[in-house]
């Protein structure tokens, strides 16, 4: 098979060729300007549908997958979550950058650990989601550098997906034909599969999380036969710049994937979490006689045109998955620090995992607001 790209801006390579390796694929594929070299997979007949499928370099060994990622590429680790520490590790002492699939890691020692090496070895190491990066995202950041909805006060986040061990969960399949990873996502949880789709925002909006207070539950006993994994969560976020947020994560309570920015002159809103061109909306706080409320009808105040390729929707989501991976190879390419590692990765790691332990804790990590995209700014 040819490699698939120009590679005028970089090549990426990936590793694990499950369902989520098809929404990169079906991301990369707006994005000419980025070669994919192959990607190897420990079943080979997992590897073999979805090479086919997409028409990539079927590469059969981990080493197979360095010697074709020429300098200044990026491995995508797309494995299962489990597998994510041991294989990023790999990359890193074979000199590879690596961009991962979320959670970066599931614990806070692995997560330091790779942060160092890939600091040590000068290598960039990253996570998503990468819809911090979107339009809608980077719209929002604008609107609040403007000074909507004046001095951020409190924020609602919400990531509650629907009861769903009770969806028809077989007829889920991605492209090539890759099953939706049911029993991973019950047995790592919604909160360390879901929680950083907001929680990357607030970071980059906000800064730090100075302190986390968490709680935990499972409210569904029997998920498919998965037993003992909270499938709830609601944490109270405490920034260092002075927001306080609650974020809740759930696989029981009816969809709701909604942002509210309180502010001292009315509310932000974002509607969905997982759409790049979702509006945000302002909503300002009046008074009519004896009455205080937010205006019924709402502008839409974020970004306007296509600042980045456009996904269609798919199921759930309207979602580039390639915009990480995209800003990472532009980086490299530079010189500098990708926007979504170093710092920001780590902290976002150590803040997701206090949450999913329904912990109280003062976190150790910092990280800076994340610096606008160029046309964004």
């Amino acid at each position: 098979m040819a490699t698939r790209g120009t590679g005028g801006s970089g090549a990426v390579s990936l590793v694990g060729c499950g369902y989520v390796a098809d929404l990169y694929m079906r991301s990369l594929a707006l994005h000419p300007e980025i070669a994919v070299t192959g990607a190897h997979d420990r079943d080979p007949v997992r590897l073999a549908a979805f090479c086919t499928h997409w028409g990539i370099a079927a590469l059969p060994s981990m080493a197979s997958l360095f010697a074709t990622l020429p300098s200044g590429g990026v491995v995508l680790n797309l494995t299962n979550p489990g597998e994510h520490a041991a294989v990023t590790r790999a990359c890193l002492t074979a000199g590879a950058h690596v961009f991962s699939e979320k959670p970066m890691v599931t614990a806070l020692g692995e997560a330091r650990e790779l942060a160092a090496l890939a600091e040590a070895r000068g290598l960039q190491l990253a996570s998503a989601p990468s819809s911090v990066l979107s339009r809608t995202a980077q719209g929002l950041f604008r609107a609040l550098r403007a000074g909507h909805p004046g001095t951020p006060r409190l924020i609602y986040a919400e990531l509650d997906d629907g009861f769903i061990p009770q969806a028809p969960l077989e007829q889920w399949a991605s492209q090539s034909g890759a099953p939706w990873p049911w029993r991973d996502e019950f047995t790592v949880g919604c909160t360390m599969e879901h929680a950083g789709y907001w929680l990357s925002w607030l970071i980059a909006a906000f800064g730090s999380v100075s302190r986390v207070e968490a709680a935990i539950a499972e409210t569904i006993p029997d998920k498919r036969g998965v037993t003992g994994q909270p499938d709830f969560s609601t944490a109270v976020l405490h920034f260092a710049a002075g927001p306080v947020a609650r974020l809740t994560c759930s696989i029981a309570a009816p969809h709701d994937h909604r942002l509210r920015i309180v502010g001292d002159t009315g509310v932000l809103e974002v509607p969905r979490a997982w759409d790049n061109a979702a509006p945000v909306r302002l909503r300002r706080r009046r008074t009519l006689r004896r009455r205080l409320f937010e205006e019924p009808v709402a502008r839409d105040i974020g970004l306007s045109g296509r600042p980045h390729p456009m996904v269609r929707r798919s199921g759930a989501a309207s979602m580039n998955f390639a915009l990480g991976p995209a800003e990472m190879l532009s980086a490299i390419a530079a010189g500098r620090p990708s926007r979504l590692s170093g710092a920001y990765a780590l902290h976002l790691t150590e803040v997701t995992l206090a949450i999913a332990a329904g912990a109280r804790a003062e976190m150790t990590t910092t990280c800076p607001p994340l610096e606008p995209m160029p046309w964004a700014a």
